[in-house]
């Protein structure tokens, strides 16, 4: 099993570059043999399946040397860069992006690829954003963070680098790119960029080493956005902007929306206010936010443990007992401690851990600040 796994992103390369079979294709062939290095596999093709899609495999088959030499270029580039590969059959790969229509085949991460899987809220809006917006995306990401979410954006000019810096000042941060890792796009945000990555977080991309900014990506980019979060906040948009195409992905993906109201006479309040009128959250507080989805978080976490672990009952309730309270407070301690020592003295996975510590945040138990986690009775 782990040699096969570790032919996954070999073959997701090779499916990649075989021009002949699209995304689509790709992930119903995956759906039916069930990895994606079995595709290659000529003894798992199906007679049943479409005499052009044989066809196409067949000639894949013959262009294997070639395909195999690409691929292992790329690899040989992240090994070089520390870029992590995550396709998705690794069973890392985050759950909820998973769940949308059309899933990316892999991703390339650069920074700590387990935040990928933790609760999220996206903070999207647009690239011309006024003071206040700026203001707003800074503060709702900064508490936000603090209350334990991993904020998700995209690295443009605007809300989203503001969402950026402010998650920065007391947790970790996500930027999806519409290019490939080795590319910063807007160039002013190089500091961003290689703040997020100090700051433990992470950054992501479908798109391969070398890939420009086109502007066909940023839509495909805004999936990811909203696929890997539980919510997407609008803090500012007009009636046309790639931030109401987050959000239009965020509903049908069947997440959560917000959207932050603001004056009749500023333009880029009808975006969000048009949002509003389709049924998005009018959020005032980050407290807003945390109310609503602080239910799901231990669903979450949950759909984050792989497969291959027996799950939890479905009529179990998913809150943190009394016993969990008390080990978890000792292993804090009386002194500010980081997760990595937690994760030391408790024996627990990231993602459980960061369920049971968020639920004593939300019940005023402990505080975090900057990373430190420290009791407060």
């Amino acid at each position: 099993m782990d040699r096969e796994v570790d032919k996954e992103p070999q073959a997701a390369l090779m499916l990649h570059f075989y021009k002949n079979l699209s995304p689509s294709n790709i992930l119903e062939l995956y759906q039916q043999v069930g990895t994606l290095s079995g595709i290659l596999v000529t003894s798992n093709w199906s007679d049943a399946w479409p005499s052009a899609l044989r066809q196409n495999l067949e000639c894949l088959d013959q262009q294997r040397v070639q395909l195999e030499q690409k691929a292992q270029g790329v690899l040989s580039w992240c090994k070089d860069n520390h870029v992590f590969l995550l396709n998705i059959t690794h069973f890392d790969y985050p759950p909820l992006l998973r769940e949308i229509a059309s899933p990316p085949i892999m991703l390339f991460v650069q920074g700590d690829f387990e935040l990928l899987s933790l609760p999220q809220i996206a903070i999207v809006g647009s690239r011309h954003a006024t003071g206040s917006g700026l203001n707003t995306a800074f503060g709702f990401a900064k508490m936000l963070a603090d209350s334990g979410f991993v904020i998700t954006s995209g690295l443009a000019l605007g809300i989203d680098g503001a969402a950026h810096k402010g998650a920065l000042e007391t947790g970790k941060t996500i930027a999806v790119l519409g290019t490939g890792a080795d590319i910063t796009y807007p160039k002013r945000h190089r500091d961003v960029h290689q703040k997020i990555i100090d700051g433990g977080g992470a950054i992501v991309t479908e798109f391969l080493p070398g890939t420009p900014p086109l502007a066909a990506h940023f839509p495909r980019r805004n999936r990811i956005i909203s696929g890997l979060s539980l919510g997407t906040m609008v803090v500012e948009a007009a009636l046309k902007s790639g931030s109401l195409i987050t959000a239009k992905y965020a509903m049908e993906q069947g997440r959560e929306v917000f959207a932050i109201p603001g004056s009749i006479h500023n333009a880029l309040s009808k975006g969000t206010h048009s949002l509003l009128k389709q049924g998005a959250t009018l959020v005032e507080s980050a407290a807003d936010i945390v109310e609503q989805l602080k239910g799901m978080l231990g669903h979450a976490a949950l759909e984050a443990i792989p497969s291959s672990v027996p799950s939890m009952p479905t009529n179990m309730p998913i809150k943190t007992d009394k016993h969990e309270n008390e080990l978890l407070l000792n292993a804090i301690g009386f002194d500010p401690v980081d997760m990595d020592t937690l994760v030391e003295r408790t024996g627990l996975s990231v993602v459980e851990l960061n369920r049971q510590l968020m639920e004593l945040q939300l019940e005023g138990v402990i505080s975090n600040q900057n990373g430190l986690y420290d009791r407060l009775e």
